[in-house]
């Protein structure tokens, strides 16, 4: 029995178009008319799915903060109790996300401070678990470093992953699957730095 991927709800239509254009030309170089265009209906219609662009930019980067955080979880539970396996699948996760949602990467570094103050701390408080995850995985497979060090590559790591939006997308880039291979060697290469030598 073969399962096929739901096709995009009109809501999700409309939120990558906003993600896009948003990324594109910042949140407020875009107009609701231009959004409504790039998915089909009017400026106007966009109200039945959103309160309006602020609607949708909380939307953006509570969604992506959740997703992000959910994923990891369902990484744990995967890894049975194995911090190699985890931080494989960590690092996987976060590879594909940097490689297929660079928009929302652009996104968060250019607009978080747009959200409101509830939504702005609930995007923290999800990156704030998501980061104890790979925290706690790194410290099973390398207990003898000392938990500030562990915490700051964990940062340098999502630093190195979230950067691949800002790089050129001319010919001499590395084709994704390349790109995602040495994204891997990286990140494993900088956790691994915890422990001297």
């Amino acid at each position: 029995m073969t399962t096929h991927a739901a096709a995009p709800t009109r809501r999700d239509q409309i939120l990558k178009e906003a993600a896009r254009l948003f990324a594109e030309r910042g949140f407020h170089g875009v107009g609701v008319d231009e959004i409504g265009a790039a998915v089909g209906i009017s400026g106007p219609g966009l109200y039945r799915h959103f309160a309006g662009k602020d609607a949708m930019l909380a939307e953006l980067l509570v969604g992506i903060s959740g997703r992000l955080y959910a994923g990891g979880r369902k990484h744990v539970e995967a890894a049975a109790g194995d911090p190699a396996a985890l931080l494989d699948l960590l690092i996987d996760g976060h590879i594909e996300f940097a490689l297929d949602d660079r928009d929302l990467i652009i996104l968060h570094d250019r607009e978080l401070d747009r959200l409101r103050d509830s939504d702005r701390k609930l995007v923290r408080q999800l990156q704030r678990q998501y980061v104890e995850l790979w925290v706690d995985a790194v410290r099973e497979l390398h207990p003898q470093a000392p938990e500030p060090q562990v915490r700051t590559a964990v940062h340098a790591v999502f630093g190195l992953l979230n950067s691949t939006p800002h790089l050129s997308r001319r010919a001499s880039t590395p084709g994704r699957a390349s790109m995602a291979a040495l994204l891997r060697r990286l990140a494993h290469g900088a956790l691994a730095a915890v422990t001297p030598y």
